[in-house]
């Protein structure tokens, strides 16, 4: 025979689960490092046996099917279902058991505060076993598809569209049926009637949902998912979408903070940074970013939790081409620290009044304080129309009463330009790894929160298959094994956590002792 004999269907054979996993298998970490464990105290919901009706599956045994499933490119329920039944290193793993994916699916729904505190849980083991070292975090955001098309995201403009067409269509039809009582065509009437009152239902819901947003006043709303948003993916390119903040340990690359917003970077620096520093628990910190999260807000918000900013500074942008050149722009001017002026490139002084005004960005989202700067020399000053429009009162500057952080974040910048050349190879391969290679570009589920959780399982399963491959599969288990978990470490990190939200409670309340 030129050919290797293959084993007869029918031979009987005597073999366990154990047999056919290897002792280098990746698997075999996940099923300790889930059994070390205490659900209940990192928040899982845990089934209980009720007193009629079938026993309900271990909870442990879900949380090890979809730590599997994520660091195979398995996220659906049904296909975690199917493997159950015929992928050998899943029957190993929860012991030849074969859930049905409607229980699948819940584990993960009921449980994302759960799955996000397993992340940070893992963390503290990446610390102890000093795979990080916390001294520079790289920063960096990653817009990933929601469960809603462009098509069921609204804002007020694609509404008044969507009303003007329905007034329109409206008004053409009835002008048919005018035209159709003379003929007294039977089936074409009922055809537009049918089309009109189609019209009518889709303007009162366009008026409903004109009315949420001004209710709400969000500049946008999304009927599949209602936390989504249009989000500015690259260019001018937009996605309903939600977007990813990770921060990256320097020392082997490792995610040591991850959290979902349905915002652009630029209002996601501090409450990112600060995440990483309390799950590392060390007292200070440096953190990389690109000019997408640049925002003195912020600056002063880390700077008060002592953490060092170097953050790319975008280039000035001249929004006045009219009435100033590039020589007279407003970084041209000196601020003088000690006596509270800003002196010109024509070598005037500007001189404030002392009063604190209050402006508020377009989006509605933050009020903060600034005051204004101005010289009597405009009137007669001979480069007056190339620094300002021709008006009486002449050049005002104004400064934030967050300025001083953002020039603090420049100078960390121009002075650290080598450290902040390493942004990129710190953190952007990690997006490139879990959305090119895994596929992971879109969620599954559907809620801010919920998506935050399955967010926190995928950087999760990216630390466990990084981890192993730099420490290897015997010494990481090793490690597992005299490693204790400390759940009231844990829970203390999360509570000191600021999400996104909470973080502009806490700046309106100081805007308020301000005001």
């Amino acid at each position: 025979m030129n050919f290797i004999a293959a084993q007869d269907r029918f031979q009987i054979s005597i073999s366990s689960l154990e047999d056919k996993i290897s002792s280098d298998n990746p698997v075999r970490f996940v099923d300790a490092f889930v059994d070390h464990l205490d659900l209940p105290q990192l928040g899982f919901i845990i089934n209980t046996l009720k007193t009629e009706g079938r026993p309900c599956f271990d909870s442990k045994h879900f949380l090890k099917l979809y730590l599997y499933g994520y660091l195979n490119g398995l996220r659906s329920s049904r296909r975690l279902e199917r493997e159950c039944v015929r992928n050998s290193e899943l029957q190993w793993l929860i012991g030849n058991l074969t859930p049905n994916y409607h229980s699948i699916a819940d584990f993960r729904k009921v449980n994302p505060k759960a799955l996000k505190n397993v992340f940070k849980l893992f963390v503290l083991f990446l610390k102890d076993a000093d795979l990080v070292s916390g001294e520079i975090i790289a920063i960096d955001g990653t817009k990933v598809r929601a469960h809603n098309s462009k098509k069921n995201n609204y804002s007020p403009k694609k509404i008044d569209r969507h009303l003007a067409y329905v007034e329109e269509k409206t008004k053409e039809y009835l002008q048919q049926l005018d035209a159709n009582d003379v003929e007294e065509e039977v089936i074409k009437v009922n055809d537009i009637k049918a089309k009109i009152e189609r019209l009518k239902k889709n303007k009162i819901k366009y008026e409903l949902l004109h009315e949420q947003l001004e209710k709400s006043g969000e500049p946008q709303v999304s009927t599949t998912d209602p936390d989504a948003r249009a989000l500015l993916v690259q260019g001018q390119v937009v996605e309903v979408s939600y977007n990813v903040e990770t921060a990256v340990d320097s020392k082997h690359q490792l995610i040591v903070a991850t959290h979902t917003i349905n915002r652009n970077d630029r209002n996601a620096l501090s409450p990112i940074a600060l995440e990483a520093r309390f799950n590392l628990d060390i007292d200070c910190m440096t953190i990389l970013a690109d000019k997408g999260f640049f925002n003195s807000r912020h600056f002063q918000t880390c700077i008060d939790n002592n953490i060092t900013t170097i953050v790319s500074v975008p280039e000035m942008v001249n929004s006045n081409e009219t009435g100033t050149t590039q020589e007279y722009m407003v970084d041209k001017f000196i601020y003088n620290h000690e006596s509270d002026t800003y002196n010109c490139p024509a070598g005037e002084s500007l001189y404030t009044n002392g009063n604190w005004y209050s402006k508020t960005r377009t989006d509605r989202s933050v009020t903060y304080q600034y005051k204004k700067y101005h010289t009597t020399a405009c009137a007669s000053c001979g480069v007056k129309s190339l620094c300002t429009a021709q008006t009486k009162r002449g050049r005002f500057i104004e400064r934030s009463e967050f300025a001083q952080a953002a020039e603090t974040n420049a100078k960390n910048y121009k002075s650290n330009w080598k450290l902040y050349r390493q942004r990129q190879e710190i953190n952007e391969h990690i997006f490139g790894t879990i959305k090119r290679k895994w596929g992971y570009n879109h969620t599954n589920l559907i809620g801010l929160e919920k998506v935050n959780g399955e967010m926190s399982l995928i950087m999760l399963v990216y630390n466990i298959k990084r981890t192993i491959n730099i420490l290897g599969l015997e010494d990481l288990l090793a490690k597992l094994k005299n490693w204790t978990p400390d759940y009231k470490r844990t829970l203390h990190f999360i509570l000191k956590c600021i999400d996104f939200k909470s973080f502009y409670v806490i700046q309106n309340f100081r805007q308020q002792i301000i005001n």
